[in-house]
């Protein structure tokens, strides 16, 4: 059975975990050191509360996780809202990706964010095609963006329109679940 349920404070072991193996086999994740786990409590501490942390369990394994975050810190941009992703590996091509976006694109609806952003490190067949099947297109390429494992890698950047019109007040995180719950 596969939950998509919001992220525990028990559950930032197994995500620093997946964030690391990111980090120091892929691509993906342009940082080049692994992340300690005191450093992910902290970021997640200062953010579930604005943007939405979730993990995926198949049959109470951990199988994934995606999040929202910050886009750009100007007071302008605070509608638009970045998307990450991440898959075990063992868990890939098994609809995880979907099932966290499909549930973080519905809780950032609800908040009252109007665009999302998601930046792949390219060539990345699947990442793009889970972003181009959530409905997001592609809206730019920079070239050379990152240098990891020797080589320079570009970076496209996919979004999402939600909406348009004035901008309404963007709701925490508990407000927007409790919504999609009782609906």
């Amino acid at each position: 059975m596969r939950i998509v349920r919001p992220v525990h404070e028990h559950d930032l072991g197994a995500i620093c975990d997946l964030v690391n193996w990111a980090i120091t086999q892929t691509t993906a994740h342009f940082a080049t050191e692994p992340e300690s786990i005191e450093n992910m409590r902290e970021r997640w501490r200062q953010s579930h509360e604005h943007y939405p942390w979730l993990v995926c369990e198949i049959d109470g394994a951990f199988a994934g996780f995606a999040k929202g975050g910050k886009w750009n810190p100007r007071c302008a941009y605070a509608w638009a809202c970045e998307t990450t992703v991440y898959v075990r590996p063992e868990y890939h091509r098994r609809g995880v990706g979907r099932a966290l976006y499909e549930r973080l694109f519905a809780i950032l609806r609800a908040q009252g964010y109007r665009t999302l952003v998601a930046g792949i490190t390219l060539p990345n067949p699947a990442s793009v095609a889970l972003h181009e099947a959530m409905g997001m297109h592609q809206a730019g390429r920079f070239p050379q963006m990152g240098y990891k494992f020797g080589r320079w890698h570009d970076v496209g950047y996919w979004v999402l329109p939600l909406g348009d019109g004035p901008p309404d007040e963007i709701r925490p995180v508990s407000h927007a679940i409790g919504s999609l719950d009782q609906a």
